[in-house]
């Protein structure tokens, strides 16, 4: 893995917590500089970015106070994605994931070229969210 593409993986990473990009810019810039997915663990408080070849970077990032619940609450998964999908006054990425948390999801993996997240729950129970058209 290269040093640009490390340092691209962690402005991402900052971005998402810190608010200045949202996840479709997110989501654009990983692919221009050739990620295929990226997977975020809740529990280790880890993002790992993959690029085609099968070289990946594992970032740290600081984590807050809410739990992974032991419950995977699916319809409360599907309401926090929906709300970070509409962007709304008020929205955080920090918020959205202390909402999944609560609600038992362990992390989630993106794939770009599948157009999709799975977020999973620590029994492994799953959601399949679909990106938007």
């Amino acid at each position: 893995m290269t040093d640009d593409l490390k340092a691209v993986a962690a402005q991402c990473l900052a971005a998402a917590h810190d608010g200045s990009l949202d996840f479709p810019h997110i989501v654009q810039k990983l692919i221009a500089a050739g990620f295929e997915s990226y997977a975020l663990d809740f529990r280790r408080r880890t993002a790992t970015y993959y690029v085609p070849d099968g070289d990946s970077v594992e970032l740290t990032f600081a984590g807050d106070v809410v739990p992974v619940a032991p419950s995977f609450a699916t319809d409360t998964i599907r309401a926090a994605i929906r709300e970070a999908q509409a962007g709304g006054a008020g929205y955080t990425y920090a918020g959205f994931c202390e909402k999944v948390k609560a609600a038992g999801c362990a992390g989630y993996i993106v794939s770009f070229s599948g157009r999709r997240a799975l977020y999973f729950g620590r029994t492994a129970e799953t959601h399949v969210e679909h990106f938007p058209s």
